[in-house]
């Protein structure tokens, strides 16, 4: 299976395309910068170098021409601003879902954010990001053309993953290791009939096979 992934440099895209690759996987991670390259081919992924900010649909989508999923990971990242929660965490979604439906990619995930809200009052930097995330979700959800599932993880840890989750359309408050996270990204890509669904995640006491499997209806 070859999957591309947007924000290929960020914390848990690195983890994801570490997993994938050691399974045999073809992975490229779309990064900002050259200099990230080697960071990419490190845990087996195959860099590609272009900045979502400023590429058109037609570029992106020349680049997901052949992939069978893709996922959006990046994120605007702790210290940006509001204007860059637009542009990367909206509009860099936004951007790849329509360039997904234009090189044919079926399967799309989104690693979006526990509490992400479209309709989001506030106007703090915690605030907008929660409403773009929300806005970017659910311009995904209302596309036909993709076979998405959407992501929203709890609070992220660096503590060594466990293997075990609670995946739910609603969990509650918690947190849950990056590790878990690109694990449960990987059994997701394996589970088309997750298609059309919205899942909280964060620690819990299921192992993430059989958490997803559960929420596929397996």
């Amino acid at each position: 299976m070859r999957i591309v992934i947007a924000g290929g440099h960020g914390q848990i895209a690195l983890r994801l395309e570490r997993l994938l690759a050691g399974r045999g996987d073809e992975v490229a991670g779309i990064i900002r910068k050259a200099e990230q390259a080697d960071d990419l081919r490190a845990v087996g992924a195959e860099p590609v170098v272009l900045d979502l900010e400023s590429a058109s649909v037609e570029e992106v989508a020349e680049r997901l021409r052949g992939a069978d999923a893709a996922v959006f990971a990046a994120g605007a990242g702790p210290g940006s601003g509001a204007t860059r929660k637009d542009t990367v965490d909206k509009g860099a979604a936004v951007l790849f879902a329509d360039a997904a439906l234009r090189a044919g990619v079926r399967r799309f995930l989104v690693v979006s954010s526990y509490g992400a809200d479209a309709g989001r009052q506030g106007d703090e930097i915690f605030d907008v990001y929660l409403r773009a995330k929300g806005e970017a979700d659910a311009y995904v959800q209302g596309l036909d053309g993709l076979d998405w599932t959407v992501l929203r993880p709890g609070s992220l840890t660096d503590d060594a993953g466990t293997g075990l989750v609670r995946l739910e359309a609603r969990t509650g408050r918690g947190a849950v290791p990056r590790d878990d996270v690109a694990a449960v990204l990987a059994e997701l890509l394996d589970t088309p009939a997750t298609a059309g669904l919205t899942l909280e995640l964060i620690g819990g006491s299921t192992p993430v096979s059989v958490a997803v499997k559960a929420v596929a209806g397996n």
